[in-house]
Formats: structure tokens, C-alpha cells, sequence
């Protein structure tokens, strides 16, 4: 295949068969390839489609990768809740209708068994962060019954993630900005942040939060997304500094070795090395018409090619999957091509 550089450069994406005709309004059905260099993807058609027509339902969460058994976990605001595939898309089970809602999601393994964190935002229970097994039984509920009346209140749940001595951090970036960090059996421990901007912890919607390993000392990862930037804070909430700015409203991140991966809900996907710097975006979308918008059909969608991205993760080999914000659900994973 002869790569169209001029279109790649624009784009960040190449038809991987040029030669194949693509039905109008279906978009391409074809692998394409999006990025650069190390960081080169092939977009893998269809998948993480449901059998017998089903649709994903609303996606407006998560997407995390057992670091155990590989499996993905994709949370979605549909009464399945939360679809589990193997690598290659097929669907393994939904788990958890309860936790119908997870606006984000966090894993990890403790005493040698995998177990999910979520932020439920809507569902039947919203407003309160779980802990699942793989099955999706209830380890620990944090919610205001258990917690109490906190500063900034629990309206707005958006972000969730765990360091590793086991503390919780959620986020209330749909209300108050502040940030709850909690200990590993749900004790409340200190509340930080605020709604502001500028060299300090405060913030225009806290999106998402990561625990960020990459410097030594573990540091929490803040989405900022409508200031446009990823910040860095100590987990007892104390300024560090900005890691990216400029960004198309950053709504999740995942870590792979030293680099970021950032799903921007401006259409596109970002590389970002340990400096906050871009190496390579992802399936960026040149038709604005498309950003960050909630009820595109399947039939205006093009794979590869991002309308809202809202969650994302890496698996082992560097394989991205990605969830973008959208009516009735999509998923795509990017199939790592370089090493």
C-alpha cells in the first residue's frame, strides 16, 4: 500500500485499501491506519459489535483493560451496564445493571484478584463510586449515606482513581470541581481543589483523574477540560504544575510506560510524551460539524475517525480502545501496527 502523506498529515488517518470503493454516507468499512512512527494504528472495523443487531446504548463512560486476563471492560448507560469483550471484540457477558452509569472507571489488582472502581454518575444509583469484582459484585459503596455531607457535596460525579497504597480519589467535575480522597476501606480523608484556573488546584470541570506513577513519588493526573489542560497534583492536593495545555477538552487519559494517551472530546485521541509534549494524534476528525456531539448515527460515522472521545486505555501491547460520547454507542479499538 503507497501511504497518501499529504491527507496523513491533515488528517492523522490513511485508508489501509485506497483501492476498495466505500458505500457514500457509510464511511470507510476497511482498516485505516491513523498516527505516526512508534505510535501507528490500524482501526479494526466492527469492533465490539453486539450479536443479533443489539445496539452498545449511550456511551458516556469508561474503558479499562484487565491487566490479568486481558479482557475489556467498557461501561455504557444502557441497562446492560457494562459490556466485558475479549481482545478480538467478541462479547464475553454484561455484569453489574446497577452500576448502570459509570461515567469512568479504574482497575486494579489487589490480593491477586482484579477489581473495578467506577463513578457513577447516572443509573440507578448515581452519585457514588463502586467497587466491583470481575463478576460485578459490590465490594464498597462510597456515596454521601456512607461519607456524609462533604465540601462541594456529591453532586456531578465524573472522575474515579485509586494510587497504590489503595487511597480513592473521585472528582465532582460536573459541579463543585473539588476533589474527595478517601482511604482503601472508604474513610473520608481530605477534600481539595475548586472551580478556577491557573497555577493552583482549581479547575473548569475535573473531568477525569489518573494516578500518575511515570515520576517516582505517585502523583494524581487532573483532565481540566474546559481550561484545555492536564495537571499534575500531589495526592494530599498540592499544586505540582501543568503537564499539556491546549488541548481539544480532555475528558480521559491512560498511561503506557513513559507516554499518555489523552481521548479529547474535540475529536481526536492524543500521544503525549513524559514532557506533556505531542508525538502523534489519533483519528482526528476534519469535519467540526462532528465535535463533541452526542446523537451522530452509525451511518454518518466513519471508522477510525473520532467524533467525541470520552474514555480510553491502552492494553499490554499498546493497543488502544476507545469509547466516544454517542446516542446509541461506539467503541473502536486502534490495533497497535510499530513497536
Amino acid at each position: 500500500m503507497t501511504r497518501l502523506l499529504p491527507l496523513l498529515l491533515l488528517s492523522g488517518i490513511a485508508l489501509a485499501h485506497p483501492e476498495h470503493d466505500t458505500p457514500p454516507g457509510t464511511g470507510p468499512q476497511e482498516a485505516v491506519i491513523t498516527g505516526n512512527g512508534r505510535w501507528t494504528f490500524e482501526a479494526v472495523p466492527g469492533w465490539g459489535e453486539l450479536p443479533d443487531g443489539k445496539k452498545v446504548g449511550p456511551t458516556h463512560g469508561g474503558v479499562v483493560v484487565d491487566p490479568q486476563s486481558g479482557e475489556i471492560y467498557v461501561s455504557t448507560d444502557a441497562e446492560h451496564a457494562i459490556l466485558v469483550y475479549r481482545p478480538d471484540g467478541t462479547l464475553v457477558k454484561s455484569i453489574a445493571p446497577e452500576c448502570s452509569g459509570f461515567h469512568a472507571m479504574d482497575i486494579r489488582v489487589e490480593d491477586g484478584q482484579t477489581v473495578l472502581y467506577g463513578a457513577q454518575l447516572a443509573g440507578p444509583k448515581p452519585f457514588r463510586v463502586c467497587k466491583l469484582d470481575t463478576e460485578g459484585k459490590l465490594l464498597l459503596e462510597i456515596s454521601q449515606a456512607t461519607a456524609g455531607d462533604l465540601e462541594g457535596g456529591w453532586k456531578g460525579l465524573t472522575g474515579v482513581a485509586v494510587a497504590p497504597d489503595g487511597s480513592i480519589f473521585c472528582s465532582m467535575g460536573y459541579s463543585s470541581q473539588r476533589i474527595h480522597k478517601f482511604d482503601a476501606a472508604g474513610k473520608h480523608l481530605k477534600t481539595f481543589g475548586g472551580k478556577g484556573k491557573g497555577e493552583q488546584v482549581l479547575a473548569n470541570c475535573s473531568h477525569g483523574l489518573k494516578v500518575d506513577t511515570r515520576y517516582g513519588e505517585p502523583r494524581l493526573l487532573v483532565c481540566d477540560r474546559e481550561n484545555r489542560r492536564l495537571f499534575h497534583a500531589t495526592l494530599e492536593g498540592e499544586w505540582i504544575g501543568e503537564y499539556a495545555r491546549h488541548l481539544r477538552r480532555p475528558c480521559a487519559v491512560s498511561i503506557l510506560g513513559e507516554f499518555c494517551a489523552v481521548a479529547e472530546l474535540e475529536a481526536r485521541v492524543t500521544i503525549l510524551d513524559k514532557n506533556g509534549t505531542p508525538v502523534a494524534f489519533l483519528g482526528d476528525n476534519p469535519d467540526t460539524a462532528q465535535w463533541a456531539k452526542f446523537p451522530i448515527p452509525p451511518d454518518q460515522m466513519k471508522t477510525g475517525i473520532f467524533t467525541a472521545p470520552h474514555g480510553l486505555s491502552f492494553d499490554s501491547d499498546g493497543n488502544l480502545y476507545v469509547e466516544d460520547w454517542n446516542q446509541t454507542g461506539r467503541v473502536t479499538k486502534l490495533r497497535k501496527l510499530t513497536p
